[in-house]
């Protein structure tokens, strides 16, 4: 029976550890915090996102880089695998008006315990606060509440995740020691993130908070419906995460982005310009707004704030600013307050296993690895899927060993 080490207990490490203790493996769950999978409880707060129902081929091109080998894993489990999976454990889940999938009781602690519970059956052990400080020899270094511990297995999986929500244990210590190794680590990097916005503070005071609903926004990454969040720094939510990656690369290639807003998706050019026009000269800006495009409070606020004296004049000019606002991005928010990191430990330093190659016997996953999707359970579904799929590579390294 081989013996196997999995570091980081969020969901690639515990999908690894199902699958290799169905397969006769000795297996060991180390994680930093007090219990497992904390990230994975705090997402699943407000509902528990686990992946998305649309057609597989639009599924896949949710991810970037798209490297073979992440290609292949989600292809071994995709979204219908993984709701199998999880209405196996007794978490039924629905697909929402979105197409988002989500457990029927909206929760993460249901399914996690559940989950927990199998594994416990099938043999795996779970050691909390046993945080990894370092290789050492052919084995691994931790910090446990007895003092420091060593410890060698036949196989090692890291699963510790990105950067983002670091109080949750992705806090990133892994990076460096991966790098002392001869490691390939992509800069990590805020996704899924908000932005700051020079807003004037009349504007914070009155709006910081208020949903501005029933819009499109448009960038590289092309055009697409939804809603956002004013904050007092500046735009979140997640019409501006399905952004977020497109205007985090053109801040760093440009150091200038913005998100462009139209602001009556549900109307033409050509009628708002119409309608405006119908509004009297004397007639304030906020009235012609309301009763000539039908926007007033946040809305009617970021039309004032981004368009021109002389635009708020010309109704056909306004019009036009109306179905194109450019809302002009200082910065992405830290990647502490991000939902996700991107970069990591590069694909090209695996192998079709998620083995590093240049030290066999070590295997990585989940967040960790360089790539990057939005959510609406696209994040979730890549870290159950490499988890997975790093398992198999495991098993296959220890039969060929």
């Amino acid at each position: 029976m081989a013996d196997v080490a999995i570091v980081g207990g969020g969901p690639a490490g515990l999908m690894a550890a199902e699958v290799l203790a169905n397969a006769g493996c000795r297996v060991t769950v180390y994680d930093g915090m007090p219990s497992p999978a904390r990230k994975l409880l705090l997402a699943g707060k407000s509902g528990l996102n686990l992946t998305h129902a649309e057609p597989w081929e639009r599924f896949v091109t949710r991810y970037h880089p798209a490297d073979p080998a992440l290609t292949a894993a989600l292809d071994a489990f995709r979204p219908d695998a993984l709701v199998a999976w999880a209405n196996d454990l007794g978490a039924e889940c629905f697909v929402g008006s979105s197409g988002r999938v989500f457990p029927k009781a909206m929760k993460a602690s249901p399914l996690l315990r559940a989950w927990l519970k199998r594994l416990a059956d099938l043999g795996v052990t779970v050691k909390t606060r046993h945080r990894w400080t370092g290789f050492t020899g052919d084995g691994l270094t931790f910090d446990t509440p007895d003092g420091p511990m060593n410890i060698r297995a036949d196989a090692m999986l890291f699963a510790l995740g990105g950067a983002s929500w670091p109080r949750l244990g992705s806090d990133a210590a892994w990076v460096a020691p991966f790098k002392a190794i001869g490691i390939d680590v992509a800069d990590l990097r805020p996704a899924n993130a908000g932005f700051d916005v020079a807003w004037d503070e009349p504007f914070v005071e009155r709006f910081a908070g208020a949903p501005v609903k029933s819009v499109t926004a448009t960038s590289d990454a092309g055009t697409t419906p939804g809603e956002l969040v004013v904050s007092r720094h500046g735009i979140e939510g997640s019409l501006v995460y399905a952004h977020s990656a497109a205007l985090r690369d053109r801040l760093d290639r440009d150091g200038t982005a913005d998100i462009v807003i139209d602001l009556a998706p549900g109307r033409s050019a050509e009628r708002l310009a119409r309608d405006l026009a119908r509004q009297g000269a004397k007639a304030s800006f906020s009235n012609r707004l309301r009763k000539g495009a039908g926007l007033d409070g946040v809305k009617a606020a970021l039309a004032r704030l981004f368009s021109t004296e002389d635009e708020r004049h010309d109704p056909v000019r306004l019009a036009a600013r109306l179905k194109a606002l450019p809302i002009p991005l200082a910065r992405i928010r830290p990647i502490e307050e991000a939902i996700s990191s991107a970069g990591g430990i590069r694909f090209s330093d695996i192998d079709a296993r998620f083995m590093l190659k240049a030290r066999p016997g070590i295997f990585v996953a989940g967040e960790m690895l360089d790539w990057e999707a939005p959510t609406g359970g696209y994040l979730l579904t890549g870290c159950f899927a490499t988890g997975r799929a790093a398992a198999n590579g495991i098993l296959d390294w220890l039969e060929r060993s």
